[in-house]
């Protein structure tokens, strides 16, 4: 996120020590670590509420559909599904149907063999 290595660490280090002094330090860096949590926590519950919306609003378009399903509309879906199936069996049934032609042996119906004039 911040492109910050060691070197600025340090510097930054350096620049607070002189500023507020070795007396003052640890006080100050308890002050920032307790705001930095404060920052993280209210982050934190933000993030939360932004997930509870979305759980929310999933949830509102789920009783939306179900509100919206009705016996007839399952009956049609079934009756889709039902169909598709007996499509798919038929299909099956007329490729088994060429496999079996195929593998049974040619009748002696052969065409005429013709001799070299």
């Amino acid at each position: 996120m911040f492109d910050i290595g060691w070197p600025e660490l340090m510097i930054v280090a350096v620049i607070t020590i002189l500023v507020v002094g070795p007396k003052e330090l640890p006080r100050v860096l308890r002050t920032v670590t307790m705001w930095i949590r404060r920052i993280r926590e209210m982050a934190m519950e933000f993030q939360a509420g932004l997930d509870d919306l979305a759980r929310e609003a999933e949830l509102e378009e789920i009783q939306k559909e179900f509100a919206e399903t009705t016996p007839e509309n399952l009956m049609g879906d079934v009756e889709q599904s039902i169909a598709s199936h007996l499509d798919v069996e038929e299909e099956l049934d007329d490729i088994k149907g060429t496999l079996e032609d195929g593998s049974k042996p040619k009748s002696d119906k052969s065409p005429p063999k013709q001799e070299p004039t």
